[in-house]
């Protein structure tokens, strides 16, 4: 008899032959890898060998939904997507909440494989246990707003979940995304890229039966703790009522806020474009995902000077950043319009703005004039300009088609000097966190499997000293004292290796960062007892760890193939400067022996030797069938 929480079978959709099957995974299987990117990571070293052209039908895609994700575990929306991804040329992996990673479990189905590359454009359609692939022509080019209503028009179905793309993944900008009820992304890696290589436009879906828990009684109780918990804790209050973008005032005041391409660190009018601005005369309200009770999600009134939709949603903080400071933008109107765009066209929002805001610093250093850019110059502060290289981006129209391939391979094309002016590791543009403020997110860069990313491990200053929330965090980690947050020595690797693992054990659950400490309110026991009321296995934090640590290991592995290596774990030379403004302005800067140190020393605690999983490691994490190959 099955156990709760998952459904035991894999979606296996070949688009070249337009073959459809089911294939079987019995409860070792996800006890194994867990859901979301430990299912995909199976799949992808299996399928995906050395050369594999990211953009050719060569190239596999899984669509994995968490372990609990439909449970009805509080908190617990989250699915993800993996490829070989077109940006970086490594692991592509990106996680995205809303709904319709809990309409796929429900539909029957705890993964999606897409192989191959249909003739013409089509997309999946799922409905309890059935899946048939359909044509798209009708909406191939249509944004995703368009998408979204003629598919569910089409199916007769308004309550039908679609994870989509929209015209930037068509023309395969390099960092295209993928959405979900159109506010929901799977944003980094150009995931949406790979989608549009192989025609599909979407996959919709419609499950009517609930996902099964071994103890639903269990789940229940849980989640009216989380509920209620939610009302008193201050990281679960403060997202509920500013979300993520309460951090553009924190940076700001840290001097850690990316200002005008990174030069600067601190931005003149960080107050128009911040929460409290956004919240007292933007929004209509908040949204949520799937059984969550916090509720961060930004709801906009919509309409002002340049008529936001907004059923696009409203930005986040990394939104914010990106195409506001970063981009010397202080108007918040076009940071939200600039967020619908991007959000309508299908395009990460963090590599669009380091892509404009490279183009910007061109401008500034004489590299690029109004000749090379259209007859438009691009400069900083120039909110109309953000506006209209976006649809350019996403058109791949004259110099956007440049920017398309990712601000790395434009600097290189451009030359002069240009390549000075990059911030990325790997590829991929780096999310606007300051490892300068918080050393530790500097090794995430360095060391994530998907380039510059700021969630492979929790952040510095939750586990500064004196913070109460890390500390009860960390005890059961067994990170007993806390570690200030420009620290780089071996007490700040161990908190990155431990919580590195935690983040992986995360998004093989399906559980969201903002309803699980450290971060937020659901604390580590209460985790490992919502896998047990869902799953029936008598489990602890040390198995479900060990799933984390399995998936950073293939990761690892699955780059290593592909030829990545230690040179590749490395930081933009910009982090090794002094902060430009802000009350650090001139301290903070990053010593490179001790960041080199502290690379080293987190393969020793991997068992990473030279970099690479060891023999020894594989084996000892249950991935014997990895050394034998």
């Amino acid at each position: 008899m099955m156990a709760g929480g998952f459904c035991g079978r894999i979606l296996d959709v070949d688009l070249t032959t337009a073959q459809v099957t089911v294939e079987e995974k019995d409860e070792r299987f996800f006890r194994a890898y867990g859901g979301g990117p430990g299912v995909g990571l199976h799949y992808l070293l299996q399928d995906v060998p050395a050369g594999t052209d990211p953009l050719g039908p060569g190239n596999v895609m899984v669509f994995a939904a968490g372990l609990l994700t439909g449970t009805l575990a509080p908190s617990v929306p989250r699915n993800t997507v993996c490829a070989l991804s077109p940006l970086t040329g490594a692991l592509g992996k990106a996680e995205a909440g809303g709904w319709w990673g809990a309409e796929l479990k429900m539909a029957g189905f705890d993964a999606v494989v897409v192989r191959g590359r249909a003739a013409r454009p089509v997309y999946l359609w799922i409905k309890d246990g059935a899946a048939e692939i359909r044509d798209a022509g009708r909406v191939w080019g249509k944004d995703t707003g368009e998408t979204d209503a003629a598919l569910k028009g089409e199916l007769g179905d308004a309550r039908v979940r679609i994870t989509m793309i929209g015209p930037g993944g068509e023309r395969m900008v390099r960092f295209a995304s993928i959405v979900n009820e159109l506010v929901h992304f799977n944003g980094r890696n150009g995931l949406g890229a790979v989608m549009g290589s192989k025609n599909l436009k979407a996959i919709a879906v419609r499950g009517t039966t609930r996902v099964a828990a071994a103890d639903p009684a269990g789940v229940q109780g849980l989640a009216r703790w989380v509920a209620e918990a939610a009302k008193e804790n201050a990281l679960a209050k403060l997202l509920h009522i500013q979300g993520t973008p309460a951090t553009v005032a924190s940076s700001d005041a840290a001097g850690g806020l990316p200002t005008r391409n990174w030069s600067a660190g601190s931005f003149e009018e960080a107050k128009e474009i911040g929460g409290d601005k956004l919240t007292d005369e933007y929004l209509s309200g908040t949204g949520t995902c799937f059984a969550c009770p916090i509720r961060c999600k930004r709801a906009l009134k919509g309409g002002g000077p340049l008529g936001v939709e907004a059923k696009f949603g409203g930005p986040e903080y990394e939104t914010i950043a990106a195409l506001g400071s970063n981009c010397g933008v202080g108007d918040l109107d076009v940071v939200c319009k600039a967020n619908e765009l991007c959000n309508r066209l299908g395009m990460d929002t963090i590599s669009t703005g380091a892509a404009i805001s490279f183009a910007m610093q061109c401008t500034a250093a004489g590299i690029i004039g109004a000749a090379d850019t259209d007859g438009r110059e691009l400069r900083f502060g120039d909110g109309r300009a953000v506006l209209e290289w976006i649809g350019k981006i996403a058109r791949r129209e004259g110099f956007g088609d440049l920017l398309a391939e990712g601000a790395r391979t434009a600097a290189k094309r451009l030359g002069k000097g240009a390549e000075e002016y990059v911030v990325h590791v790997k590829g991929q543009e780096a999310p606007m966190h300051d490892p300068r403020v918080k050393a530790g997110v500097g090794l995430q860069y360095a060391l994530s499997p998907i380039g510059a990313d700021h969630w492979f491990a929790q952040h510095d200053p939750l586990f500064a000293p004196g913070n109460p929330v890390g500390a009860a965090t960390g005890q059961p980690l067994g990170i007993l004292e806390g570690v200030a947050p420009g620290d780089l020595t071996g007490d700040k690797v161990r908190m990155v290796y431990y919580t590195s693992m935690l983040n992986s054990l995360y998004d093989a659950l399906g559980v969201c960062f903002f309803g699980f400490a450290p971060r937020s309110v659901t604390p580590l026991n209460k985790m490992i007892a919502l896998v047990q009321a869902a799953t029936g296995w008598d489990t602890n934090l040390w198995e479900m760890l060990k799933i984390g640590e399995r998936i950073n290991a293939m990761a690892r592995e699955f780059n290593c193939r592909q030829g990545f290596g230690t040179d590749d774990d490395v930081l933009p030379a910009k982090f090794f400067a002094p902060l430009p403004s802000g009350p650090n302005k001139g301290k903070a800067t990053i010593d490179r022996e001790a960041f080199r140190q502290a690379v080293e020393m987190y393969y020793e605690m991997a068992g990473w030797p030279g970099g690479r999983p060891s023999r020894g490691k594989l084996y000892e994490l249950g991935l014997g069938w990895l050394a034998q190959q």
